[in-house]
């Protein structure tokens, strides 16, 4: 797929914690195809201390306006010059880059994220909403504080939530989840978005199913292209990049899982 490099305009930004801050982002011309899963290299401007882009999943996606959505944790200097950005500032952006989702041809669909990485998780339910598919969705976190844009999510499927201290929905860890219950499990695929500790829970919970699971990768990936090797996953096949083989994988490929 071809990637593009252009400078993006601040249009609106939330920040729903104080760890987290969405950027809604003007492209100056028509996007080009972007599927969801996929993400961008951030240049991050102003901040002659970080000279390398950074890696954020695109977060929702609107062809119609040319405009994109990301959800930055902000745990450096990177992120916490993005949380500072003002509506009309300028933003450079590398992307689309690595493989998205592959949709099924069947509807029995779960998606489950967790934490700050259900950034992909948004787009990934709009994009499967707009091909006809109505996915049950759950999201768990710590606490209530943590679990944004519930309305949002709410428009392309079915939500429940869960958190560890029991503030929202149930109580408990991810897969703690009634709807794991394994008497009553229907689900042929699961698309997974969180920690990999979360990730390889989720894929052990359904091992034994029919059901195949695919997982977004977080991982260190400096230059987005394949190019500085920094962030290979040992795979069923040898080694290979999350940045351009990935981030999305079917956890069968992965070696260890």
């Amino acid at each position: 797929m071809k990637k593009f490099i252009h400078d993006f305009k601040v249009i609106k930004k939330w920040l729903p914690g104080s760890n987290h801050v969405i950027l809604h982002l003007l492209c100056p011309e028509p996007l080009p195809p972007i599927k969801a899963g996929q993400f961008a290299e951030i240049l991050i401007p102003d901040e002659p201390e970080v000279f390398l882009r950074r890696p954020i999943s695109i977060h929702d996606v609107d062809a119609k306006n040319n405009t994109i959505s990301l959800f930055v944790k902000i745990v450096g200097k990177g992120t916490q010059k993005l949380s500072e950005l003002r509506v009309d500032d300028t933003l450079n952006l590398l992307y689309p880059l690595g493989q998205g989702f592959e949709f099924p041809e069947h509807d029995k669909i779960l998606l489950v994220g967790g934490g700050c990485g259900v950034a992909p998780l948004l787009f990934l339910a709009h994009s499967l909403s707009q091909h006809n598919y109505h996915p049950d969705i759950l999201i768990g976190s710590r606490n209530a504080d943590e679990i944004h844009e519930t309305g949002e999510y709410e428009k392309y499927g079915n939500l429940y939530l869960i958190t560890e201290d029991g503030s929202l929905g149930e109580k408990g860890l991810v897969t703690h989840h009634s709807i794991f219950k394994t008497d009553e499990f229907k689900y042929k695929t699961v698309y997974a978005c969180g920690p990999e500790g979360m990730l390889r829970a989720v894929n052990q919970k359904l091992k034994g199913f029919d059901t195949e699971v695919f997982v977004s990768l977080e991982n260190t990936m400096a230059c987005g292209i394949g190019a500085c090797l920094s962030c290979v996953v040992k795979t069923t096949t040898g080694n290979r990049c999350v940045c351009t083989e990935g981030p999305v994988f079917n956890t069968k490929e992965l070696a260890g899982w």
